[in-house]
C-alpha cells in the first residue's frame, strides 16, 4: 500500500509538472502556479455563490428568530417590546412584507406564508400614529435618565455639604453647588417627575399594545399551531440545506471536472504536451473543492446530525466523544475515497488496456512501436515475464497474450 501511495505521488507530480516528460523551466513554472491560483480562487467564489442561491432556512423563515425569541421571553414588557419592534421608517416605501419577499429575488424557494403574514400584521402596526407613541415614550424615557443622572449627581455631593452644615462652615465657603437643604428639594422634585413620567411611559405602552391592530398582531403570536408551523418547518430546512447546498455545489464542479477529463484525454491520445498539463491542472484544481466540500458536508451535513443524535441519546452527556467517533470516521471515509480513485477513476490496470490497444506506453500513454521493450520517452519497461510459458507479456494485463494464463496483479509489479 505504502509503495502505491509513492509511486502515485511520483507520478502526480511527474504529471503537474512536466511537458511531454520534459520538466518546466521557472518562469513556465510560476506561470502556472498563477493561473493555478487565480482559477481555483473563481473556482470557490462560484461555489460560494452558487450555495446561496437556494434561499438558506434564515430567508425561507425570517419571523422564526424574532417569534421564538418573543415566546420564550418572561418579561411584562415582552408585548410592548414586540410591537415596537414592528415600527421602522419606511425606506422607498418599502413594507416589511416587500422585505421578506425580496430574499426570493434571483433565487430559488420560498419565503413561508406564515412570515409573509406575520409581516403583514407588522405593517399593519407600522403607521404614523404609533411610531409618535413610541417616539413620546422614548423623549419620556430619556428625561427619567436625566433626573435620574441629576440625583446621582447630587447625591454624590449631599454628603459633603451635610457635614459642612454641621461643622458650621457658612454657605460662601462651600465647593458644592447646592446647600443640603436645597438638594433635598431637588432630590424630591426628581423624583415625583421620575415617578411621573414613568406612569406617563406605562400609559403609552398600554395605549399602543391595546391599538386593534397590535391585539390582532399579539394574538397571531400567541396562536401556538402558527408558530409550531413555523418552528417544524424551519427546523426540517435547517436539516435538509446543508445537503441542497452540496447538490448546487456537485452541480458547479461535475461540468467543469467532466470536461476538463474529456480535454485530458483528448490531448493525451494527440499529444498535445501543454493542452495536456493544463487540463491536468484544471482537472487537479477542480477535484480538490469537490473533496474539501465532501468533508465539510460529513462534519455539518445530514449525515453530522444523524450520527450526533444518536451518540447523544447512547451517551447522553458525554458528548466530547463523539470527536472521537469523528477522529475515526473521517479517516475511514477518506480511505474508502482513495481506494475510489485506485480502483476505478485512476485503476493502473484500465489505462493499460487503453494504452496497449492504442500502442501507447502504459507508463506515460506517448506513442510507441508495437514491439519496443523500452519506451523511448520515458524509458519505461513494457513486458514482464509469463510465469507460465515465461514468454514475455504486456505488464498490468489480466492474461498473457501467448498462452492466456491469468496474471496475479502481484507478479505484475514485481
Amino acid at each position: 500500500m505504502l509503495n502505491k501511495i509513492r509511486r502515485f505521488w511520483s507520478q502526480f507530480f511527474s504529471k503537474s509538472g512536466s511537458i511531454n516528460n520534459q520538466p518546466l523551466n521557472k518562469v513556465s513554472l510560476v506561470v502556472l502556479i498563477v493561473i493555478d491560483i487565480f482559477i481555483l480562487v473563481n473556482v470557490f467564489t462560484g461555489l460560494n455563490d452558487i450555495s446561496r442561491w437556494y434561499i438558506s432556512p434564515l430567508q425561507a423563515y425570517p419571523c422564526y428568530s424574532q417569534w421564538q425569541n418573543y415566546r420564550s421571553q418572561t418579561t411584562t414588557d415582552k408585548d410592548y417590546e414586540i410591537v415596537r419592534s414592528s415600527l421602522f421608517n419606511l425606506i422607498n416605501q418599502t413594507t416589511q412584507e416587500q422585505i421578506y419577499q425580496q430574499a426570493e429575488e434571483r433565487h430559488l424557494g420560498k419565503v413561508s406564508q406564515t412570515c409573509l403574514q406575520y409581516a403583514n400584521y407588522q405593517d399593519q402596526i407600522n403607521i404614523p400614529q404609533n411610531q409618535q407613541i413610541t417616539q413620546n415614550i422614548e423623549q419620556k424615557q430619556a428625561q427619567v435618565s436625566q433626573f435620574e443622572q441629576s440625583n446621582n449627581n447630587i447625591r454624590a455631593q449631599y454628603d459633603s455639604t451635610l457635614l459642612e452644615k454641621i461643622a458650621g462652615q457658612s454657605r460662601e465657603q462651600s465647593i458644592n453647588v447646592v446647600g443640603a437643604e436645597k438638594a433635598k428639594q431637588e432630590l424630591d422634585q426628581n423624583n415625583r417627575r421620575i415617578s411621573t413620567r414613568k406612569q406617563e411611559i406605562s400609559n403609552l405602552k398600554t395605549q399602543l399594545v391595546t391599538k386593534p391592530e397590535s391585539v390582532s398582531f399579539l394574538a397571531f403570536l400567541q396562536e401556538d399551531s402558527n408558530f409550531n408551523q413555523v418552528e417544524a418547518n424551519y427546523q426540517q430546512a435547517s436539516f435538509w440545506y446543508p445537503s441542497i447546498q452540496l447538490a448546487f455545489q456537485f452541480l458547479f464542479l461535475v461540468p467543469l471536472i467532466l470536461v476538463a477529463l474529456l480535454v485530458h484525454n483528448f490531448a493525451q491520445r494527440r499529444e498535445y504536451g501543454l493542452i495536456s498539463l493544463i487540463s491536468w491542472h484544471l482537472l487537479v484544481i477542480f477535484f480538490l473543492p469537490l473533496i474539501l466540500k465532501i468533508f465539510e458536508f460529513l462534519q455539518f451535513g445530514v449525515l453530522f446530525r444523524f450520527i450526533f443524535d444518536i451518540l447523544s441519546t447512547i451517551l447522553g452527556g458525554l458528548l466530547f466523544l463523539v470527536s472521537y467517533v469523528y477522529i475515526l470516521l473521517i479517516p475511514v471515509v477518506g480511505f474508502g475515497i482513495i481506494q475510489l480513485f485506485q480502483k476505478v477513476i485512476l485503476n493502473t490496470k484500465a489505462q493499460a488496456v487503453r494504452r496497449v490497444q492504442d500502442s501507447r506506453c502504459i507508463n506515460c500513454a506517448k506513442k510507441i512501436r508495437q514491439h519496443d521493450t523500452y519506451c523511448p520517452h520515458c524509458g519505461y519497461y513494457q513486458y514482464i515475464e509469463c510465469p507460465n510459458c515465461h514468454n514475455l507479456t504486456y505488464k498490468y494485463l489480466s492474461h498473457c497474450h501467448h498462452c492466456g494464463t491469468f496474471q496475479d496483479s502481484s507478479h505484475n509489479h514485481a
